[in-house]
């Protein structure tokens, strides 16, 4: 593993597992009237964009981080449309 590989997943699994106690909170609480819908419908899309990105440079840290934060983004977004 080269080091541009090593600060590449360092840096996919801190910011993925950074956004997991939020997903956990709406999951466990139902609660989303403090999120902004705007910001996750960007967010999201920037997230699948980074997903595309990754597919098409075949950069694996970048494919998995933005696989399981798309998943997670998009989780939060669909309980945000749903739970108001």
């Amino acid at each position: 593993m080269t080091i541009t590989d090593w600060i590449g997943s360092t840096a996919a699994t801190l910011t993925t597992t950074a956004f997991m106690p939020q997903a956990w909170k709406v999951w466990r609480t139902r609660h989303t009237a403090d999120i902004s819908l705007g910001m996750y419908i960007l967010f999201t899309t920037g997230v699948a964009l980074w997903l595309a990105y990754g597919i098409l440079l075949e950069s694996w840290p970048i494919i998995i981080a933005n696989s399981v934060t798309l998943l997670l983004a998009g989780a939060v977004l669909v309980m945000k449309i749903k739970f108001g």
